[in-house]
């Protein structure tokens, strides 16, 4: 498959690393000259320009993509990508700022396929995102982490709390979540936890029973 990521930074190379070591094709596209040379030299076909203009796109191969990831820290240039990837029938993908108000998250969720938090779901959950997986799936974790999923039970101290209010120490981080028997998404700013939700966590691998604890008691 081939993938046009907008954005060299943090998340959008490791994004583009991931893609491409499963065998996937990816385009680069950025406007900071520096991350363009440097996307160069790691292999990548990359393009120096704004990445919310078609011209810029379509040089970087979005008519044929299959996805395409606004993945700077611009949420506008993001969204503009994504915009011109839809017109082209592409997945689309945008990073924002987990610190979004609800209705600006809702403005943007009613337009793109999938919305991400690069803060808490990292390159992994994004590379998913764009192929548009499941995200009980993600097996890119290094030999330091471990993936989980449990079940909030009644007595729960996490119950009636946000999801994006919960804080693991540093030991963890809560990257998706489900109601009972329906899939697992990223969850949305205002989604508070119930009595028999499911949490997918990404912790590190001495830490899962103290998260344990802090999570279901």
């Amino acid at each position: 498959m081939d993938f046009v990521i907008v954005g060299y930074g943090r998340v959008g190379a490791r994004t583009a690393r991931v893609l491409r070591e499963e065998g996937h094709t990816v385009t680069v596209v950025d406007n900071d000259e520096k991350k363009v040379e440097r996307a160069s030299e790691e292999g990548f076909e990359a393009y120096l320009g704004d990445g919310g203009t078609e011209s810029v796109l379509r040089q970087a191969g979005v008519e044929h993509a299959s996805a395409v990831g606004g993945l700077t820290g611009d949420p506008n240039t993001n969204f503009a990508a994504c915009m011109l990837g839809k017109e082209y029938g592409c997945r689309t993908v945008m990073r924002i700022s987990e610190d979004y108000r609800q209705e600006i998250y809702e403005r943007y969720a009613d337009d793109v396929d999938e919305i991400i938090y690069p803060e808490r779901l990292g390159a992994a959950g994004a590379k998913t995102a764009l192929l548009g997986g499941n995200f009980n799936a993600i097996g890119d974790l290094t030999d330091h982490l471990r993936l989980a999923t449990v079940s909030v039970p009644e007595n729960a101290p996490i119950v009636g709390k946000h999801v994006a209010a919960i804080d693991l120490d540093g030991d963890g981080r809560i990257y998706a979540h489900g109601r009972r028997r329906e899939p697992m998404t990223i969850p949305l700013p205002g989604t508070i936890v119930e009595p028999g939700d499911r949490l997918a966590l990404l912790t590190e691998r001495n830490a899962l029973e103290r998260v344990h604890e802090q999570l279901l008691g």
